[in-house]
């Protein structure tokens, strides 16, 4: 197990997992070169959930969050025969009732013509090992509520809803109003 929850570690040692489904499917941690990809999938899913006017996100920024000094939000991809046809986005999280990390997966996503071939579930799966590797006890995300798809394959996979939880977000004038300024 990593000391550092923040570190990028690799999924096994040789810095990639190879999982066997319907074929094989190649998962990876992202590299500097795959930030403009990782940017037009950004744009992709913004799409698919109905937003896409909402990115806000650059290269320049995306390079600096994942391979700045000192990144503390990682990617993994998915590639099919060498092209990066998925991504996971994610960071590390803490919970105060386990005491110990976990991981808080922010986006996932697969090319439409890719989905059905294993790269979701491989993705998912590379977090999980990080998770069991370094000891730490979640893997959490959030869904759209009319998402169906998503919310089927996440179920087929054994994730359970937290009925009782609402997201709570503070943006624009209302994070200023509060933070004063």
């Amino acid at each position: 197990m990593i000391n550092d929850p923040s570190a990028p570690a690799p999924v096994t040692a040789e810095g990639m997992l190879t999982l066997r489904y319907r074929g094989q499917v190649t998962i990876r941690a992202a590299t500097p070169d795959d930030t403009p990809r990782i940017l037009e999938l950004i744009q992709a899913l913004a799409e698919y959930e109905r937003e896409p006017d909402a990115v806000e996100a650059t290269l320049d920024g995306l390079q600096e969050a994942f391979f700045g000094p000192n990144p503390r939000v990682f990617a993994h991809v998915a590639e099919q025969d060498g092209r990066v046809v998925g991504m996971a986005i994610w960071f590390v999280t803490f919970s105060t009732w386990t005491g110990v990390h976990g991981i808080w997966l922010e986006d996932l996503f697969v090319e439409p013509q890719a989905r059905g071939g294993g790269y979701g579930k491989a993705l998912l799966a590379s977090l999980a090992q990080v998770c069991v590797e370094r000891g730490y006890r979640r893997l959490e995300w959030t869904v759209l509520d009319w998402n169906e798809p998503s919310i089927a394959f996440y179920r087929s996979l054994g994730a359970e809803p937290l009925e009782e939880w609402t997201t709570n977000r503070l943006t624009g004038d209302a994070l200023s109003a509060l933070a004063g300024v």
